[in-house]
């Protein structure tokens, strides 16, 4: 028997929202955690000229197969590189957060090493620069709602942090310990007990080692390189503060 095909309906016939990904990019440089923003351009019939943004831009049908597609194209497009560490944070959406109509903006947070990233400001951009996070939270001021969005991300980061291995993504291997616990400390901002750390790392069995570099006090130290980048390991408690 010949099986009945039902034809497609045609698209509903109302308005659609602006569809965007925006990625907040983290990094650790000068021993403080950063992100990345764009300066947006100055013309004055553009949505919040001259003001600095997240990184993003509107789905590309074309290109873009899916939202995590649409963030890892943003991503190259601004630093040069994949990430080693993109995840979904969340969804905003609304007829107030964008001048020229209704909206929705799908984004991502990325963790990539500083060092050597050559950044590209993009076509659309006025400048691109890494900005430090302390000094944004404490005054924002960023185009769009990227400022409540910011504040989400940096919340998401510093309480998985408390309890994941997922600063390792911030460092370029291999790195040392003495290297890994100050990138916790630089995230967290604040000191993390040295030697429960230490039993922390090596127990998790995150780690390889990968031969003697160079230490922070001029004497080789062990390297280590993590032996699964599809994700951090989860510890069974979280850190105490230095001291404890």
């Amino acid at each position: 028997m010949a099986i009945a095909h039902r034809r497609a309906k045609p698209a509903p016939d109302f308005p659609l929202p602006y569809t965007t990904v925006d990625v907040v990019i983290f990094t650790i440089l000068d021993k403080a955690l950063k992100v990345l923003l764009v300066q947006r351009p100055g013309h004055e019939d553009d949505p919040f000229p001259s003001l600095w943004a997240l990184p993003g831009g509107f789905v590309n049908v074309d290109l873009d197969a899916d939202l995590l597609a649409c963030a890892q194209r943003k991503l190259r497009e601004k630093t040069g590189v994949d990430s080693p560490y993109l995840e979904q944070l969340g969804s905003w959406g609304g007829m107030a957060r964008d001048p020229r109509g209704w909206s929705a903006t799908h984004v991502y947070f990325a963790l990539i090493p500083g060092a050597d990233i050559a950044l590209t400001k993009g076509a659309n951009a006025a400048d691109v620069a890494w900005f430090d996070i302390d000094e944004l939270l404490a005054a924002p001021q960023l185009a769009f709602d990227h400022s409540e969005i910011l504040a989400t991300a940096v919340e998401r980061l510093r309480s998985k942090v408390e309890y994941t291995s997922l600063p390792a993504f911030l460092l370029t291997e291999p790195f040392t310990l003495p290297q890994l616990q100050q990138v916790y400390e630089t995230v967290l901002g604040r000191g993390v007990d040295k030697s429960g750390f230490r039993t922390r790392m090596l127990a998790a069995q995150f780690l390889i080692e990968a031969g003697h570099v160079d230490g922070s006090s001029n004497r080789p130290a062990m390297g280590y390189r993590l032996a699964d980048r599809s994700g951090p390991v989860v510890f069974p408690r979280t850190f105490s503060p230095r001291g404890h």
